[in-house]
């Protein structure tokens, strides 16, 4: 047995069961979903998030996992799939999806966030997708719990105190720091 498949066997089993997970409500009208891609390199788990263009319309420069909006008559966990492959180049078949976290609800635009964990091969050939990704960012979970900071930001001209991570410079916040730290507290108790 695999370092990752020893993991995908103990992740099973700190978090929820995706077809639970769907039934669950957060505030929010619209659907979206992610997709939190996970690997194991030198025994330590890393964590595949994007960097968005500044260019962009909304969320511009911030980081985040691969997602996107549900598209009519779409599975959310197909969601979540087909964004990663849209958006990092991480084709559906080299994932094994082995759970999921509660939905977040986003504030600003309104959306329900269903994430979707999965765990794939390190080294993975990820191809970010110039319109959409920017960068894509591996950040390792150690690297991350080091990062957690509870700080003042200001959005839009309105100072808001939130949860952070801060990892060779990439500031991870939001609705995205909220399923990290979701995501942190299950790995607990393998960590």
């Amino acid at each position: 047995m695999s370092l990752s498949d020893d993991y995908a066997g103990r992740l099973g089993g700190l978090l929820l069961d995706p077809a639970d997970a769907v039934r669950m409500n957060a505030a929010g009208n619209v659907n979206a979903a992610v997709l939190v891609p996970l690997y194991v390199q030198d025994g330590e788990l890393t964590a595949v998030f994007t960097k968005r263009p500044a260019d962009m319309r909304r969320h511009a420069g911030e980081i985040s996992f691969p997602g996107g909006r549900q598209d009519p008559g779409e599975e959310l966990r197909d969601t979540a799939l087909r964004e990663a492959e849209e958006e990092i180049g991480l084709m559906r078949d080299l994932v094994d999806v082995v759970g999921a976290l509660p939905p977040t609800g986003t504030f600003v635009t309104n959306y329900v966030i269903y994430p979707f964990v999965g765990i794939t091969a390190p080294g993975g050939a990820f191809r970010p997708n110039p319109i959409e990704v920017d960068e894509i960012v591996e950040l390792s979970v150690p690297d991350l719990i080091a990062g957690y900071e509870h700080k003042r930001l200001i959005r839009r001209g309105v100072p808001i105190k939130t949860d952070t991570y801060t990892v060779r410079g990439h500031l991870i916040w939001g609705a995205t720091a909220r399923i990290l730290a979701g995501l942190l507290e299950r790995l607990k108790p393998i960590l």
